[in-house]
């Protein structure tokens, strides 16, 4: 899936050289531009040659997690959760409403993909396994089966999506203040692409790259917790949890302990992960920006792709500061 992310790539840098031109001064929202870089490529690689739909929901879903996030923690305290709905009944309505919409557009994507040719991409792997999905009744399997493919359909937006613009935003910001570390990234990254257009090949090749997007996603991680609930009793040395407790891992935290990462834990230093991240810390377990264990986030390796394309091209063409 390199190429489409150098389509989406190559597009918004052409739009910010020609702000630029003329003028030879622009302002740009990084972090704005970047957010819409990150949707359109997840909505390619999703969507395949129906990208522009793609964005069309996943502009949709953007404005329902607006909605969700000025709803806040209601913790379900006596009386607290019917005075919450009674006061948020026209924003449910619009939840609801959102919802009903998203889902729709998405059907009517899978249909129209199903009467034409199979792509390669996230959709038509949704659709393989949707076809094993449910159970043998044919009703039931069918909604369960619309269910999945609209439920995984929305998982990839949300995960994929914000988390991946703000790391790359946090990777720019920090190379932005460490010069330094600009000079050698950038160095490496014109020794390895000298034509200019980078391939898959020539990302996995750049190590100072890959140290450089490994340390902003240790210092700035996007998911900021890991959570679990014990399904049965359990010790963990001198902390009893019964079965059914949730318990939260704070994932910064955890990153930025020197008892695990040495007395330089809170600095940029891409130099510590220069062995890979077995040799970055005392325990390669505590290094866990994608999750840990089974439930890993299976974008993982994408994004890593794409936070290195995007800051490979930025380096190719500016300076910043």
């Amino acid at each position: 899936m390199v190429s489409l992310m150098v389509d989406s790539t190559t597009s918004m840098l052409s739009s910010w050289e020609s702000l630029i031109d003329g003028r030879g001064v622009a302002d740009i929202r990084v972090d704005d531009d970047l957010r819409s870089l990150s949707a359109d490529i997840i909505s390619r690689a999703c969507f395949g040659s129906n990208y522009s739909k793609g964005r069309q929901i996943f502009s949709k879903i953007r404005t329902l997690q607006v909605i969700l996030s000025k709803g806040g923690l209601h913790i379900g305290l006596p009386g607290l959760m019917y005075t919450y709905y009674k006061l948020h009944y026209q924003s449910n309505r619009e939840i609801w409403r959102l919802e009903k919409e998203i889902d729709s557009m998405i059907l009517k994507v899978v249909k129209e993909r199903i009467e034409t040719t199979q792509e390669k991409d996230l959709l038509q792997m949704i659709l393989d396994a949707a076809k094993t999905y449910g159970d043998e009744d044919k009703l039931s399997t069918n909604v369960a089966a619309d269910r999945f493919i609209i439920d995984n359909c929305k998982t990839i937006y949300f995960a994929g999506h914000e988390t991946t613009a703000t790391a790359a935003s946090m990777a720019l910001v920090l190379l932005a203040a460490y010069l330094d570390w600009q000079a050698r990234a950038r160095a490496e990254v014109l020794e390895t692409c000298s034509d200019g257009v980078p391939d898959a090949d020539m990302l996995r090749r750049m190590k100072m790259l890959t140290m450089v997007v490994q340390e902003t996603l240790r210092l700035y991680p996007p998911g900021t917790f890991v959570v679990r609930e014990a399904l049965q009793d359990m010790k963990i040395r001198d902390l009893v949890i019964p079965r059914g407790v949730s318990f939260w891992v704070p994932i910064p935290v955890l990153h930025q302990d020197p008892e695990l990462w040495g007395p330089d834990a809170h600095q940029f230093n891409p130099e510590r992960f220069s062995h890979g991240t077995a040799g970055a810390c005392k325990n390669p377990q505590a290094y866990m920006p994608f999750g840990v264990g089974p439930r890993v986030c299976v974008g993982q390796h994408l994004a890593m792709i794409e936070l290195k394309l995007i800051s490979e091209w930025i380096l190719q063409i500016a300076s910043f500061s």
